[in-house]
């Protein structure tokens, strides 16, 4: 009766969904801004689509996601990592073997975890039974309970799927296969793709994603030809630009700011060294002098591996050292509206360029690696004029700053109706494709429905 019941939930808006987010896991879990904005945009959309449908949300940290996403209900994502983890029945034992056989038990767990689940349930059961002296793990029966009910299974936003970024990707692509597999229709919107080169990460998404039923992209360089070499149809996907557009753009001031933002992403990832911190403080210094303007920090990344607050700090040594690097500004709502103060945003964090541009603030760039280049590259594409990218390793990168700069702060008031106009299409865009999985999900409960209860079983 399961399709009956589906049917059912749909025709009342009753839709129970769970949500895959890009949200680091433990103490970093809702520690950057433009992760959390875009799980902002995807439940607040869900919910004015399905007003009394149910939305669970893979977490650690219920109180917060209830801070960020009233009305939304938390699911444990230590659940899901023990069910689709690859070494969910032998556990710590896989780590320590050769990886051929590793590789090879990892493959046996994950076919007997798809086409036999209840068998498989009962082996991890027992693992856990066993490691936890008889208290036997909750999380993965909630988990599982939430996918056996789930009409729609949701990935939001996410910089995913690069080389970065391994451990996300073959997660993801697991929870996705494990709701494929138990018939749940599967959407991701708001998604950069690559650049991308594991070999084992492109073979699974080459089986998975391919099956998933809308894709929707930022527009970062390269991301559709990515999602065409992965066999996915050009049916299947939309470049929509990021989730985090919309809230950025209804925060939009009517004035023009006068301050300068700044950030600056130093991790393992970026590529940006000290030399380069150094080489950027005093132009940005220079500049901020000759146009009286004050530098403001934009800060997106609170992690220990990535911390924007620290990095803007230092950027700001002999010119504001009472500056807490914008440590306080901890939720996107604050972080946009510190954005609304500046005429030019001059960043090297993805989602302070969306923030800026979202309310027509032109941005410099600044990149040091190919994934920040693609993803500045796609804002220039999806933005026009307005964004300007500055490569940090190029030997003239000091000059190439002060100069787009210079026309970025002398073009801003020009800039700003076609940069705001940008912003409009891609939600206009972003919008239409959360509306069309609703009439898909509604034209197929009626056309269920048509058929009878003969093939409802």
């Amino acid at each position: 009766m399961s399709r009956l019941i589906y049917i059912y939930r749909v025709v009342r808006g009753q839709m129970r969904i769970v949500v895959d987010t890009a949200l680091n896991s433990g103490a970093a879990e809702y520690a950057n801004i433009g992760d959390v904005a875009m799980l902002q945009v995807a439940v607040n959309r869900l919910q004015r689509l399905w007003p009394s449908g149910r939305i669970q949300v893979l977490t650690e940290s219920p109180n917060n996601l209830a801070v960020f996403c009233p009305g939304s209900s938390s699911l444990p994502r230590a659940g899901r990592d023990l069910w689709i983890k690859d070494h969910a029945i032998i556990g710590s034992l896989g780590r320590y073997l050769p990886q051929a056989p590793s590789a090879g038990l990892s493959a046996l767990g994950r076919a007997c975890r798809l086409r036999y689940p209840n068998t498989f349930r009962l082996l991890a059961d027992l693992r856990l039974t066993i490691r936890d002296r008889g208290n036997v793990r909750p999380d993965v029966h909630v988990f599982l309970e939430a996918m056996e009910q789930a009409d729609l299974f949701l990935v939001c936003g996410a910089g995913g799927f690069t080389d970065d970024t391994r451990e996300w990707n073959t997660s993801t692509l697991d929870t996705i296969e494990e709701a494929i597999q138990r018939d749940i229709p599967v959407v991701m919107f708001g998604q950069g793709l690559g650049p991308l080169t594991d070999p084992e990460v492109l073979s699974r998404a080459r089986k998975i994603l391919p099956q998933v039923s809308l894709i929707t992209l930022r527009g970062g360089r390269g991301d559709s030809t990515l999602a065409q070499s992965l066999g996915v149809d050009s049916s299947q996907v939309l470049t929509t630009g990021d989730e985090a557009v919309e809230i950025a753009y209804e925060a939009r001031r009517t004035e023009m700011g006068q301050a300068i933002g700044i950030n600056l992403r130093v991790a393992s990832y970026s590529n940006v060294s000290e030399n380069m911190i150094s080489v950027l403080r005093p132009v940005l210094h220079r500049f901020a002098r000759q146009h009286n303007a004050p530098l403001i920090p934009i800060p997106i990344a609170f992690h220990a591996w990535a911390n924007d607050p620290e990095t803007i700090q230092r950027l700001l040594q002999g010119f504001d050292d009472h500056s807490d690097g914008g440590i306080t500004l901890d939720a996107p709502v604050k972080v946009i509206r510190q954005v609304g103060r500046c005429r030019i945003v001059v960043t090297g964090a993805y989602h302070a360029a969306v923030f800026a541009l979202s309310q027509g603030i032109p941005v410099v760039a600044l990149s040091a690696s190919d994934d920040y280049t693609a993803k500045f590259f796609g804002l220039e594409d999806q933005f026009g004029m307005g964004c300007e990218t500055v490569l940090l390793g190029a030997a003239d990168a000091s000059e190439r700053l002060a100069a787009a700069a210079e026309r970025a702060w002398q073009f801003s008031e020009q800039v700003r109706p076609q940069l705001q106009e940008a912003a409009r299409r891609q939600i206009a865009l972003s919008q239409g494709a959360y509306e069309r999985i609703r009439e898909s999900i509604e034209f197929n409960g009626r056309k269920y429905s048509l058929v009878g209860p003969s093939v409802v079983n």
